[in-house]
This record gives structure tokens, sequence and C-alpha cells, in this order.
């Protein structure tokens, strides 16, 4: 037989070897995006809003440091209500079928959603959550205002805590800091009555003691599974060596007598970190650290870089507390991806899921779930957009995404012989739901 005639013959077994392999992988590609699809989830990080009825004040709980008081800014394509995205999630949720962005479209959207608002009433923010098939999102959030458990769990923001005196230099460095700076000073003060303390205390031990300690107990006992750091907003995550000593006599300085030079304040604000989150892991709650490319024409990126938190996540003094780099640290996730070697730390998508090209998003996961896939969790940063663009809106489009970049990844490690189809299914569920449950430790419903 010659060689051009053995070829042909290779070719045409080859071929008919694989007539039944595309419908094959055509049945196992569509059984795990079902399963994929269908998950009820654990949301790692959100932003959701509470029923408010007719007449009631706003609700002005939803962040520590809502951006809308900063410079204007441009958002992602991701972000952008122009987003086809939206358009789903519109008829999804809201029966409103546009194709486009025009003022009598946003009027439909909006008039479609205070109707099921009003229709929900305190059940809408559930009703929500059923619609992305989420099982229980963790509430990033001033005060839950209603919004309860077991759907809701409540993630407390502890920045202020880290900032107990006089901020004037710290937010002179841009003028997104400028507007940021005095809301945390107005939630310590919100602390501080919350605990019946009219003043500070006037050495940093007695602080400690009586108002980092105790407004920590006050969240875990109000039922809070977690604190959040919005820390790259307010300056960058370099946090250094603890000197205990020297931040005692900072403060002792400085707790009457006007700001400090911002290198002293560092230094203390470098020791109440590790006090904060030392004493959240004495609570066994989880500590979530904003760290991606943020929002904001003054937002400092190299400041929110990853491998800044290695020396406080090397500290052995706080291996008790679980660290989340909450938007897994966009778009550095290789430098995320290093740092969950450490035994403590986990991250999630929320964001990612939203901002990054669809692709990215699946080859960041399937690089994380190939090292450490007990690390890595599921979240949407869903946050109100507008009276047209709900939070529940953002979740259902975050949902979505975070679906299909999880089904792509896994189904590449499928392919590529990385692990079985049964593998696949339990890296979803781990992904979507269980390691969430194990790192806020969640009870099963």
């Amino acid at each position: 037989m010659s060689h051009q005639i053995r070829a042909t013959a290779v070719l045409l077994l080859c071929a008919l070897l694989c007539i039944g392999c595309v419908p094959q992988q055509d049945a196992q590609a569509a059984d795990l995006t079902q399963f994929v699809d269908t998950l009820r989830a654990i949301d790692s990080h959100a932003h959701p809003m509470t029923f408010v009825a007719a007449g009631s004040p706003a609700d002005t709980d939803y962040d520590a440091l809502p951006l809308d008081g900063i410079p204007g800014f441009a958002l992602p394509w991701g972000l952008d209500v122009a987003n086809p995205s939206f358009r789903e999630a519109e008829r999804a949720l809201y029966g409103v079928i546009s194709s486009d962005t025009t003022a009598a479209s946003r009027k439909e959207v909006a008039d479609a959603r205070q109707r099921l608002i009003a229709g929900n009433g305190a059940g809408f923010p559930a009703w929500a959550l059923d619609r992305a098939h989420i099982e229980v999102m963790l509430a990033n959030r001033v005060a839950m205002d209603g919004l309860s458990a077991p759907r809701f769990r409540w993630v407390a923001f502890d920045d202020a805590l880290m900032l107990p005196l006089d901020s004037r230099l710290e937010g002179a460095v841009s003028p997104d800091r400028r507007a940021l700076y005095p809301l945390e000073a107005k939630l310590l003060q919100r602390y501080l009555r919350d605990l019946g303390i009219a003043a500070l205390p006037k050495t940093l031990a007695a602080y400690q003691s009586t108002v980092v300690e105790a407004a920590l107990e006050h969240q875990h006992a109000a039922g809070a599974v977690a604190i959040k750091f919005e820390a790259a907003y307010l300056r960058p995550l370099d946090f250094g060596p603890d000197d205990s000593a020297a931040a005692a006599t900072i403060y002792a300085r400085y707790v009457d007598h006007g700001p400090p030079p911002p290198a002293d304040y560092k230094t203390l604000e470098d020791h109440l970190f590790r006090v904060i989150t030392r004493d959240a892991g004495h609570l066994s709650m989880a500590v979530q650290i904003h760290v991606t490319e943020g929002f904001g024409g003054f937002y400092a990126t190299a400041g929110s870089s990853p491998a800044l938190l290695e020396p406080v996540l090397d500290d052995s003094t706080l291996r008790g507390t679980h660290f989340v780099i909450v938007h897994g640290g966009w778009p550095r996730v290789g430098e995320t991806l290093a740092l969950l070697s450490k035994p403590n730390v986990y991250t999630d998508i929320s964001m990612m899921d939203l901002l990054a090209e669809p692709a990215a998003v699946a080859r960041a996961l399937r690089m994380w779930l190939n090292e450490w896939p007990g690390k890595v969790m599921f979240g949407t940063d869903a946050f109100e957009g507008g009276p047209s663009q709900g939070w529940e809106e953002v979740a259902y489009v975050a949902s979505r995404n975070a679906r299909k970049e999880l089904t792509g990844a896994l189904l590449g490690m499928v392919r590529d012989g990385e692990i079985t189809n049964e593998r696949a299914r339990v890296l979803a569920r781990m992904v979507m739901h269980d390691n969430a449950m194990a790192v806020y430790h969640l009870q099963p419903r």
C-alpha cells in the first residue's frame, strides 16, 4: 500500500471514530451548562438595597463609601446601562422588551420596576435573589435595615475603626479622597453613638478595648459573618510592620490635637488594621478586602495590587482570620493566585463577572481551580445603578455571566483531560456554593 493510500485510510478511520465525538461533547456541554445555571448560589459580595415603602426616607446604608460624592467618572462598558446584557435582564425581571436606552425606554423600565417593588413589598429583595438563582447574598452594608437572614447575611464596614484621628491631611491627597474621608469620620461617630461613647478614649489601649473590640462584638451579635475594608479607595494596601508602641504614642499625641502627619497616621492605621482583623478572626468573622482596579478619576490602581497584602497575610498572629481578596484582584489575577497558597486566603469573582472579558474570567477561574479549588467563590458586587438599573438587575447580569464563565473554564478542563465530568460538577458546586459556606461559617438552610 502506498504512503498516500495509507494516509487516506488513516484519515478516514479517524473521521469514522470521531463521528460520535461532537454530539457527545455537545451533550456534555449542555448537561454541565444546565447544572451550573440552576445551582443555588452563595453570593460572596454584593450591595443590595432594602425595601423602602412609598414616602419613606431613601435607603442610605448600602455602602460606607458611596461614590456619588466624588468627581464624575466614566463607567466601564460592562456596567454601562447601554450594554445589551441589561436589556436581557430587563426582559427577564421586569418583562420590558426594548433594544435602546432612550428616555422613554428608561422610564418604561423604571415604571415596571416600581410596580414590581410595590407588588412584592418587603419580599422584593428575596424575589430578586430567586430570579438570579442566589440562595444567600452577603450584603456589604452599614446596617441591614430589614434585609434579614437566612437569605441576606451582613458584612459590616470597618475602615472607620482604623481612622480615629483627624484625617484632613489624608483627604488632601486627591479630590476623590477629599470626599471620602469625611464619610469614614461620620461612620465612626455613628459607631461611637451605637456604643454609647461620647468621646474618643485618651489612650490607644482604651480605644482598642472600648471601641474596636466592642464594635466588632456588636456587629457579630447583630449577625455579621464578615467585615469589609475599602481601604484601597483611601490609601495603598501596603500595611507595614506592626509598631504598637509607636502607634500608641501617635494616638495619644494627636487624639485631641489636630491631624497627624501622613507617615504617623500610616503607622497607626497599619497597627489598627492588624488589631481589627485579628479580633474579627477571634469572632469567626472573615475579612473582605477590596482589591481591584477601582472607580474614580483619582483611584490609585498601583495601591490596590494584591501583592501589597503579603506582609499582612504572612503575619502568624493573623492566621486565625479568613481573608477574602474581593474582586479577584482583577486584573492582577496572577498575584492573587500566588496569595491563595496561604492557608487563610480566599478570593471571589465579584465585579470581574461584570467588568472583564468573559474569556479572561474563564482563564482566571481555570488557573485558580487547577491549583486551589477550595479557595474560589462566586460573587456579583450587585449595586444600585439608578431608578432604571436596580441592584437586582446587576445581580442578574453578573450571575448569568459568572455561570457562563465558570462553565467555559470547566469544559476546557474536561476537554483537556484535567478533570472528569463528575469532578467538573463538584468544582462548580464548590465555586457557586460550598466554598462560601465554609469561609463564612454559614449553616445549611
